[in-house]
Formats: structure tokens, C-alpha cells, sequence
């Protein structure tokens, strides 16, 4: 009980340190930043659930990014559907992505998944080039509206969608559901044994994760004002991992901190011109050497557990 108090008043400090942090310093870059960092931390944490969860490691991330950019896009400019109706569009259309190369492939152990996913995001990054006078080949797809005119109520709904993404994944992964994915993660083998039905599990879960990323790519090519095939490219996938990792793998929330801090760490080394990639990369390598667990769900764990102490 202590612990469930603990963490609720911890996520209550840190939504009001976000959303209270662009009233303070009045910046519409900050409010900028910000609200990207809040698109990929729900990016972050969709990859989680899945992927964290049951240890299929998705390198294709993007693809559902990616479509779900390209349908709110599509939707938005040729047929001038309303963004907000755009949003459930790119959540359906990611689902029967993920459904198409989940099905087959998930029910299959080794790289597979890992491999068609990462396919599946090259190819379509390659179609939208290939069919450039539907798609804009490189330059995409531009004019989009936006859903909110207003930056910083756009953000706040950016961070209200972030905070209410992680408290459904956070309530499956603590909920029976969550520790069958975690028992599909250590030994698949016993819970096909146990009567569980993995692939159900495992497709489910990557239902789930393909939703949020959809609707996450939605909100981006909304905020952005237009879609790229860049946002299906392979370095998309593996920064988002990254946040993952350096967030706390299976954690959750964990990867909502890791985005946050990525995004603003890449954005505070500006400053530093061709000196920053360095230094981004060697902050990373010691991070994830010396903290194999990831940053910050450990070091929130430390936090809970000496409060609790005291108490």
C-alpha cells in the first residue's frame, strides 16, 4: 500500500513539474521540445509493452509510426478528414499492419519477429519512394492541419495522451496480463506446457503496442505539419529502443523518463556543434554500461524504497 502511494505521488510530482515547467519559462522552443519529447515517450512506451514485456524485440518500431503518420496524413489532405477522426483511423491501420507480419511470424521462436518487423519498415520506407506521386517521395506529404492551433494546449494534450497511454500499459503490465507476458519472457516453453496460450499473448500485446504507436505517429505528422518516409527509417526504431533502455527495460514509465531526458539531452548539446554527437554517444555508452537496468525506474526504485524506509 505504502508502495501504490509512493508511485502515485511520484507520477502527480512529475506530470505537474511537466506541465507546470513551459508556464515558467514562457519559451515557445521549450514548449516545442517538450512536446516532442512527450510524442516519444508514447513511442517508448508502446515498444515496451510488447517488446520488454515478452522479450520480442521489435526493430521495425517505425512501421507503425510510420502509418499511422501516413494515414492521418492521407486522410487530413485528400479526403479532408477531421485530424481528430484521423487519430482511431491510424490506431486501426497500424493494428492490421501489425496483425499482417504478427500473425505468421510471432508463432515462430529465434529473430524472426525482429527480422520481419525491421523488413517490414525498410519496405515501406522504399514504397513511399517508390510511389512518389501519390506519397511525395522524399519531401512527403506537407499541409497538414493541425488539431489544436494553440502550442501549448496542443502540448497539453500531447502530455495528457502520454500520461493516459502509460497508465493503461502500466495497469495491463501489473494486471494478470502483465505477469503472463513476463512468465512468455522467461520460459516460454513451461507456459506453452501450463496451458497458456502464448501466441494469443504475444499477438495481443503487439496489438496493443501498434495502437498507441499509430496514434502517436497521428499526433506527430499533426504537430509537425507533415510526414517524411524518414519517420519509417531503421534509426527511428533504435532511438526509441534506446530510450527504452536507458529508461528501464519493463518497466514501463521508465521509458517515458528516458525519452524525456534523450530529447532534452540531444537539444542542450546543440551548443556544442560537431562535438555534440560525440558527446551524446559516449553519455549513452556510459549509461548503459555502468547501468545495465537502465536510469531512471532504478533510481526511482532507490527513491521508493528509502521513503518507505523512513516511513
Amino acid at each position: 500500500m505504502v508502495g501504490k502511494k509512493l508511485n502515485l505521488a511520484g507520477a502527480t510530482v512529475f506530470v505537474a513539474f511537466m506541465a507546470l515547467l513551459p508556464l515558467v519559462f514562457d519559451s515557445r522552443y521549450l514548449i516545442g521540445v517538450l512536446t516532442v519529447s512527450a510524442i516519444y515517450g508514447i513511442w517508448a512506451v508502446s515498444w515496451d509493452f510488447m517488446s520488454g514485456l515478452t522479450g520480442r524485440e521489435n526493430f521495425g518500431h517505425s512501421l507503425f509510426i510510420g502509418v499511422g503518420a501516413y494515414t492521418a496524413g492521407f486522410l487530413n489532405t485528400l479526403l479532408g478528414v477531421s485530424g481528430w477522426w484521423s487519430l482511431p483511423a491510424a490506431m486501426v491501420v497500424a493494428v492490421l499492419f501489425a496483425l499482417l507480419i504478427g500473425l505468421p511470424t510471432l508463432r515462430l521462436r529465434g529473430p524472426y519477429f525482429a527480422l520481419a518487423m525491421l523488413s517490414g519498415a525498410v519496405i515501406m520506407q522504399r514504397l513511399m519512394l517508390i510511389f512518389w506521386e501519390h506519397t511525395g517521395g522524399e519531401e512527403g506529404i506537407h499541409g497538414i492541419e493541425p488539431l489544436i492551433r494553440s502550442q501549448l494546449v496542443f502540448y497539453y494534450f500531447v502530455l495528457g495522451t502520454l500520461v493516459a497511454v502509460t497508465a493503461l500499459l502500466l495497469a495491463l503490465a501489473r494486471s494478470h496480463w502483465g505477469l503472463v507476458l513476463r512468465a512468455i519472457r522467461g520460459d516460454e516453453a513451461t507456459c506453452q506446457a501450463a496451458g497458456l496460450n502464448v501466441t494469443f499473448y504475444k499477438i495481443a500485446s503487439l496489438l496493443i503496442s501498434a495502437a498507441c504507436a499509430g496514434a502517436g505517429g497521428a499526433i506527430y505528422a499533426h504537430y509537425q505539419l507533415q510526414v517524411s518516409p524518414q519517420l519509417f527509417a531503421v534509426v527511428t526504431s533504435i532511438t526509441i529502443i534506446t530510450m527504452v533502455y536507458v529508461g528501464g527495460m519493463a518497466s514501463i514509465y521508465g521509458p517515458v523518463g528516458g525519452a524525456i531526458l534523450l530529447v532534452l539531452l540531444t537539444e542542450l548539446l546543440r551548443n556544442f556543434g560537431e562535438w555534440r554527437l560525440m558527446i551524446y554517444s559516449c553519455a549513452l555508452i556510459l549509461i548503459l554500461f555502468f547501468l545495465p537496468n537502465g536510469l531512471i525506474a532504478p533510481t526511482w526504485q532507490r527513491i521508493r524504497a528509502r521513503l518507505g524506509r523512513r516511513r
